[in-house]
C-alpha cells in the first residue's frame, strides 16, 4: 500500500480546495512546478492519475480516496496536537455539506453548541439535500445532512428528522391570481390544478419540491412561470413579496401564517423531506462532538424521523 508523504497529502489537499495549481502554490508557500512535482511523485506511488488538471481541478475515482485520507490524517494530526498541547497550534477545520434550508433554520444552532467550550472552524458546501452525500463520496467533506439513507461507503448514516413545508403565498398574491377561491373550504383539487397556471417560486432549476408538490397529484409539473431565488432567506422572502407561491419549512412560515403575512395554499396537505446525517467511519472526537449536536438540534428542531 502506498504511504504518502505528510507535505504531499498537504499539497493535494490545497489543490483540491483553491482550485489551480497556482493557487496552491501560493497557499503553500512553494513554487507551482514543485506543486506539479509533489502530485507527480503521488501518481507514480499510487501508480495511477489522481487529478484532473482542468480548471479547477478535480479529484479522480483513485484521488477521491486518496483526498479523504488526507482530510482524515490532517484532522486526526490536529486532534493529536491539541490533545498533547492543549490549545497550542492550529485550530482544527471540519469541512461540512448541508442544504440550504436545514442552513437557513436550525443547523448553525447546532454547530454554534460545538463551539461554546471547542476552538474549531467550519467549511460549510451549501448543496441541495439530494446533492450532497456526492460530496461525501468525492472526500469533500467529513459529514453532510443529506435525502441519501443509505451509506456511502466508509461512512454511517442516521436519521434526524422530517422537515415539513407548507405551500404558502402572500396574501396580495391570493387576492390576484386566486380571489374566487376560499381557501379554508375549496376543494384541494381545484386549488391545486389553479396553482398549476400561476407564478410560483422555485431555488433554482434543479428544485423538484414545488414541481413535485403538485406533480404527485396533477401528473405534470406546473406549467406556471418561475422565479428563480436561490438562497433560503431570499426564497422566503421573495414568497413572501407576492413574487410567488412555494413550499417554505415549518420553521420559517409558522409565524408568518399566524400574523397573516403568509396564507397556506392547501391547509392539511404539506411536503415532507426527510433527512440524514452522514459522517465518516472515523475516531474522532471533534466530528464525533459534531455529530453529537447535530443530532440533538435536529430531534428539537425537526419532526420525528419515521
Amino acid at each position: 500500500m502506498a504511504r504518502f508523504q505528510r507535505e504531499h497529502l498537504e499539497t493535494l489537499l490545497a489543490v483540491i480546495d483553491h482550485g489551480t495549481l497556482d493557487a496552491a502554490a501560493r497557499a503553500l508557500s512553494i513554487t507551482p512546478s514543485a506543486v506539479s512535482q509533489r502530485l507527480k511523485a503521488m501518481e507514480q506511488q499510487a501508480g495511477r492519475v489522481l487529478v484532473r488538471r482542468t480548471v479547477p481541478v478535480v479529484p479522480t475515482a483513485a484521488g477521491e480516496v486518496v483526498l479523504r485520507h488526507a482530510r482524515q490524517a490532517r484532522l486526526l494530526d490536529e486532534e493529536t496536537a491539541r490533545a498533547l498541547d492543549g490549545d497550542a497550534g492550529s485550530v482544527p477545520s471540519i469541512p461540512l455539506a448541508v442544504n440550504a434550508d436545514s442552513l437557513g433554520t436550525w443547523f448553525l444552532d447546532a454547530l454554534a453548541r460545538v463551539r461554546v467550550d471547542t476552538e474549531v472552524v467550519f467549511d460549510l458546501h451549501r448543496e441541495d439535500q439530494d446533492r450532497t452525500a456526492e460530496l461525501l463520496r468525492a472526500g469533500t467533506v467529513m459529514a453532510a445532512v443529506t435525502a441519501e439513507a443509505e451509506p456511502v461507503q466508509g461512512c454511517s448514516s442516521v436519521a434526524l428528522g422530517i422537515d415539513r413545508y407548507r405551500a404558502v403565498a402572500a396574501p396580495a398574491f391570493v387576492e390576484r391570481y386566486l380571489e374566487d377561491l376560499d381557501l379554508r373550504t375549496a376543494d384541494e383539487r381545484r386549488v391545486l390544478d389553479r396553482l398549476d397556471g400561476v407564478p410560483l417560486v422555485d431555488y433554482d432549476r434543479d428544485d423538484d419540491l414545488q414541481q413535485g408538490y403538485l406533480r404527485t397529484v396533477l401528473g405534470h409539473a406546473p406549467h406556471g412561470p418561475r422565479h428563480f431565488v436561490p438562497t433560503s432567506a431570499d426564497f422566503a422572502r421573495a414568497v413572501g413579496l407576492g413574487f410567488g407561491w412555494g413550499l417554505l419549512p415549518e420553521a420559517q412560515c409558522t409565524a408568518l401564517l399566524a400574523r397573516g403575512e403568509l396564507v397556506e395554499l392547501v391547509p392539511g396537505r404539506h411536503a415532507d423531506v426527510a433527512l440524514w446525517w452522514q459522517r465518516w467511519n472515523l475516531a474522532s472526537p471533534l466530528l464525533e462532538q459534531v455529530t453529537t449536536a447535530v443530532r440533538a438540534t435536529a430531534a428539537d428542531r425537526l419532526h420525528p424521523p419515521r
